[in-house]
């Protein structure tokens, strides 16, 4: 409002300052006289003012003139001049409208048109730093891979987008599965742009399943002083790197630098089951039995596992049962609750033949929780104390169609592995095997880790109580269908033909097995196997014993 007031009064001050002038031109005496031509002319001191005016207004109209004529010139003659930038305007506003829309096509699904609009773009912004990118884009989503890789190539031809052009081809190769050059685009991306992280990811991934070891814990150090790791989980991927050079320089026979490596993962990360178990075996082989019991006992402390306990048992491999159940009590005092606690406790028991021990030390294990390995030592427990067959074969049965228990499973695709391995052999992460219980519907591969045999020093009076191998099953097992094998006679009594006792029943039909459920060995996952509750279970020496007497 100031503002406003202050304006009206400086034009009301002009137009007085102006109209005084001109009454003081009026009143002025004297003339202008100019002569043009054999024309005079005489102007008084206004008219000489108006006509000066006109004058100055004249000759900037015709130094315009001669500007524009100058400027058209120099348009014609491909010089930068007004008119040409206004041009110029138009075609970069033209060209990012287009730009936008291919975005937005990119965006919306649409490659074809995507590419189009790029195109566009292109002829009015001549950017192909910006337009190749959306045109290689859209060619992926349509599909025409030709197209993709050969604009990713042409971006390799600047600075500037030779990072776009790698990682398109990069992502390519990896499409294809041609791994080898993928290596070679994730080493080169890498070099341009060490701290990018999906490329330090995808190098880590690819050296991994390479083998070189070497190379990835460089890289896993890069991603560690760029900030895209965390310190805890770079020492944890670190052991594990190291546990796998390890275990390369393992079947190169590469002793010392294998017990090197084995104790820097166990450094590293000491709550990592297979650098424990390594590193132990390691010590146990020096002589330094001490610092394997040491290593064993601080894994066990933060995960008890079969691996673990098999490693300890090694340390003494000629002691008695006896001995044996009193030197483990160091290892099964630190986590007494725990269920590998309490199968172990029970298998050493029936190793040495206390079979109240050992039903104590399993508890309600096997039908609380019931696993393979829990119900075939309940098996055990009852076969030692004299149970009658019905009742181990019950458990037997059981067993065979019980869950497995804990197992390598892979955290990103829970496919099931049988050892550990540093990359998941199905959806190939690093670093994502846990030792836990599948989830229902997992994948299951061979290999799997089997009870803890190992433990047991010389026989175990349970030896006889198998689990059959599907191959072996015919000559392992007799079914409800088939005919009881008789039993032998006394020797001082004669058999009587075709006597069967009143108080028999009669043997019930076989199930009709499921055409779903496959046969497995011994080393597959026993929850694909569908046996009967009827089947009977006996072992192979006492059914060769019985067919021997068969007339």
């Amino acid at each position: 409002m100031l503002w406003s007031l202050l304006k009206v009064v400086l034009f009301f001050c002009a137009v007085a300052a102006l109209t005084w002038g001109a009454g003081q031109l009026l009143n002025a005496d004297g003339a202008i006289r100019v002569a043009v031509a054999n024309t005079e002319f005489t102007l008084g001191p206004l008219q000489a003012a108006i006509a000066l005016i006109l004058l100055i207004v004249a000759v900037w109209i015709v130094l315009k003139f001669i500007s524009l004529l100058v400027a058209i010139l120099r348009f014609l003659n491909g010089d930068e001049t007004a008119l040409s930038r206004h041009f110029s305007r138009n075609r970069e506003q033209k060209g990012l409208a287009a730009l936008g829309d291919a975005l937005l096509a990119l965006a919306s699904g649409e490659g074809k048109e995507a590419q189009a609009k790029a195109a566009r773009a292109q002829k009015y912004l001549d950017r192909p730093e910006l337009t190749n990118l959306l045109v290689a884009q859209g060619a992926e989503m349509t599909g025409d891979r030709a197209t993709a890789e050969r604009v990713y190539k042409e971006l390799l031809a600047e600075d500037r987008t030779r990072f776009v052009g790698v990682r398109g081809l990069l992502k390519q190769k990896l499409q294809d599965g041609d791994t080898d050059t993928a290596l070679a685009l994730a080493e080169k991306a890498f070099a341009l742009k060490p701290k990018h992280a999906e490329t330090q990811d995808t190098l880590l991934r690819l050296q991994a399943g390479k083998h070189d070891w070497a190379g990835a814990r460089k890289t896993l150090g890069a991603k560690l002083k760029y900030g895209t790791l965390p310190r805890d989980v770079h020492k944890r991927r670190d052991a594990v790197l190291a546990l796998s050079e390890a275990k390369d320089l393992l079947a190169e026979d590469s002793t010392i630098s294998v017990r090197e490596n084995a104790i820097e993962a166990n450094r590293l990360s000491p709550d990592l089951i297979p650098a424990a178990v390594m590193a132990a075996r390691g010590y146990i082989r020096n002589n330094q039995t001490r610092y394997a019991t040491r290593v064993l006992k601080k894994a066990w402390e933060a995960q008890p596992h079969p691996d673990l306990a098999a490693a300890f048992a090694d340390i003494s491999p000629d002691e008695t049962t006896g001995e044996r159940v009193r030197r483990f009590g160091t290892l099964t005092r630190l986590k007494p609750d725990h269920p590998e606690t309490k199968m172990l406790l029970a298998e050493l028991h029936i190793a040495n033949e206390d079979f109240p021990a050992a039903r104590r030390a399993l508890g309600d294990l096997a039908t609380s929780h019931p696993t393979t390995r829990s119900i075939t030592i309940m098996a055990a427990i009852e076969r030692g104390e004299g149970a009658d067959d019905a009742i181990v074969r019950g458990w037997l049965a059981r067993a065979v169609t019980a869950p497995r228990g804990p197992q390598w499973v892979c955290d990103n695709c829970q496919t099931v592995h049988g050892e550990w391995e540093p990359v998941c052999g199905n959806c190939g992460a690093f670093d994502t095997l846990s030792w836990t219980e599948p989830k229902a519907g997992s994948i299951s591969v061979p290999k799997q880790a089997e009870m803890l045999p190992l433990v047991v020093a010389g026989g175990s009076p349970s030896s006889d109580i198998v689990i059959p191998d599907a191959q072996e099953e015919s000559a392992t097992t007799t079914t409800a269908s088939e005919p009881p094998i008789p039993s032998e006679p006394e020797p001082d009594a004669e058999p009587k033909a075709e006597e069967k006792p009143a108080a028999e029943p009669a043997p019930e039909p076989a199930p009709k097995p499921d055409p779903k459920v496959q046969p497995v060995g011994a080393d597959e996952t026993p929850e694909a196997t569908a046996v009967p509750e009827a089947e009977v279970i006996v072992p192979q020496d006492q059914r060769d014993e019985e067919n021997a007497r068969r007339p």
